[in-house]
């Protein structure tokens, strides 16, 4: 007997976190046969591309791997990286699937753009290496971002595990000299 197959925990998120990546690239990609502007082109990618990051950044990555990142600029000017995740009990509980969905096509989208972008340069595009540029801006601020917290993630449960082993010892030694 086989082992019941997982399926996706949340279609409907994974279906749009799938769906504005493809909709930048296909417009993209289709829009030379049906557009001679290169200012709607620009746009509407853009405007997708846009669109696919404000869902990984403040959707997808919350419900599919429970992450969620942003940016601030503090008093002295300086950009801080801010981190949310689950605590690691519910990460552990997260749909395999889901994650696997929202890891590979956040790089799949990445190599696509980078692969349209060294066409744009074979063929001396730099108008269209611009769409590219700013797609691919996108996108990598997304990795960047949900790879930090995913590190801040697994350091903050480590720091966690080894603060309750040295409370434990700490109160074990305290326990065993008062008894003395």
């Amino acid at each position: 007997m086989q082992p019941p197959v997982e399926n996706y925990a949340n279609p409907n998120t994974c279906l749009f976190h799938v769906l504005f990546k493809g909709a930048a690239l296909a417009f993209y990609i289709l829009s030379a046969l049906f557009f001679n502007s290169f200012v709607i082109i620009f746009v509407v990618t853009v405007l997708l591309a846009a669109l696919d990051f404000w869902v990984v950044k403040n959707v997808s990555g919350r419900i599919l791997v429970g992450l969620r990142w942003w940016n601030e600029i503090n008093d002295l000017g300086e950009s801080v990286w801010k981190f949310e995740s689950l605590d690691q009990e519910s990460l552990a509980r997260m749909n395999k699937k889901d994650s696997w969905l929202f890891w590979w096509t956040l790089y799949l989208a990445a190599a696509a753009w980078l692969i349209l972008g060294v066409f744009s340069l074979i063929r001396f595009q730099a108008d269209y290496l611009l769409v590219v540029g700013v797609c691919l801006s996108l996108n990598a601020a997304n990795i960047i971002g949900f790879t930090k917290c995913k590190k801040d993630a697994k350091k903050q449960f480590q720091q966690f595990a080894s603060q309750t082993i040295a409370s434990r010892f700490q109160s074990t030694v305290q326990s065993a000299f008062t008894l003395v």
